[in-house]
């Protein structure tokens, strides 16, 4: 009696490389499937993304994943019929169109012109400044002014704590855990313990976020130590100090060093720019991204572009009784910009301050988009 062959051993999965979990992904898929491998498939969001033949056993391929945080899947196939398959996720799709490089600054005379046009609008003091980063225009209005920081300058203790670390922090692990509270919260006790994780304490924490941001041309910024605990140019984009508001000491930004700062983060989460060899790989880089995708406070640069389709806004504000900011990065299907909207007001800065950010994101983006 003849024994039936046994069945082949089953395919071995895919080994994915990128995109990887928790970060960041402009739809670069890459990996090393199983000898025998002939063809590779790519889904995400519940759709077919990609279906390629092989030829080796490493793969290489863009897709356009769908905006916001999805699981990506890649199956391999063989001539026999077998498949297997590896997942990856949460990862946040970004459009293609964004992908980091490097492009010369430019003024946009109808962006200067819109956000004079909106800054004097508002009832107080105003610093803007808007770029897209994919074709260099941008307009800008007293755009060097400086301003109480508050919790925007929890961006730059993030990106002096990833400096630090060697890749992205696991998941649940201190630094982790830190940084989600910092910036999805903005918890002003996770900020001071990460500062002092960097240097031993806050003062000594601010002084190595300020050497860094120095070091990338971030120059008109102070970090001034750790955060009260309460209870409850021709050719370029024009950045002056048009209006200076009068609002004593302590930590100050401007616009442009905002929009400076935000760029460094996107050009490194490509392995660019000037944080890549400042201890930034772009793996971290692309972690920080997917962390500013969650964070929690709405109604402000994402006020009307927020709910727009193909729109996603990474962002981080920042207040106090006086001031109200906000600066992200703005992406839609064509590219991606950097909006840095700070206000200052000596009757208490509001919901207007929240209004102005969005008028001038829309605007940018109609700009951009048009």
């Amino acid at each position: 009696m003849l024994l039936a062959p046994p069945p082949p051993p089953p395919l071995p999965p895919p080994a994915i490389e990128q995109p990887a979990p928790r970060q960041a992904s402009y739809g670069l898929v890459t990996g090393r499937a199983a000898a025998g491998t002939l063809r590779i498939l790519v889904r995400a969001g519940g759709r077919l993304l990609a279906d390629r033949p092989l030829g080796g056993r490493r793969f290489s391929l863009r897709v356009s994943l769908p905006e916001g945080e999805s699981t990506v899947r890649v199956t391999a196939l063989d001539a026999g019929g077998r498949r297997a398959a590896s997942s990856v996720g949460p990862v946040l799709g970004l459009p293609r169109a964004a992908r980091p490089r490097v492009v010369r600054e430019r003024a946009d005379p109808v962006l200067v012109r819109a956000a004079r046009r909106l800054a004097a609008a508002y009832p107080g003091a105003a610093g803007i400044h808007v770029q897209s980063l994919t074709s260099g225009a941008g307009g800008a209005w007293n755009a060097r002014a400086r301003f109480p920081a508050a919790s925007t300058l929890k961006l730059a203790i993030a990106v002096a704590a990833l400096a630090r670390t060697d890749g992205p922090p696991p998941a649940g692990s201190l630094v982790d855990g830190l940084l989600l509270r910092m910036l999805v919260h903005s918890d002003n006790a996770a900020a001071n313990a990460l500062e002092v994780w960097l240097a031993g304490s806050t003062s000594a924490g601010s002084g190595a976020v300020n050497a860094l941001l120095r070091a990338i041309g971030v120059v008109e910024t102070e970090m001034y130590g750790g955060y009260e605990m309460e209870r409850t140019t021709s050719g370029r984009i024009p950045a002056r100090v048009e209006e200076q508001p009068s609002w004593g000491v302590g930590k100050y930004t401007t616009a442009r060093d905002l929009a400076t700062l935000l760029r460094a983060v996107w050009l490194a989460s490509g392995g660019r720019g000037p944080l890549s060899g400042r201890g930034i790989d772009a793996a971290e880089a692309r972690y920080l991204l997917f962390v500013l995708g969650r964070v929690a406070d709405h109604g402000k640069l994402d006020r009307e572009v927020g709910r727009l389709p193909g729109v996603t806004v990474l962002h981080k504000a920042g207040w106090v009784d006086d001031a109200r900011h906000d600066a992200g990065l703005v992406f839609w299907r064509g590219g991606v910009y950097a909006a840095a909207v700070l206000t200052w007001s000596g009757r208490g800065a509001g919901v207007g301050s929240d209004a102005l950010a969005g008028r001038m994101a829309r605007a940018a983006l109609d700009r951009f988009r048009g």
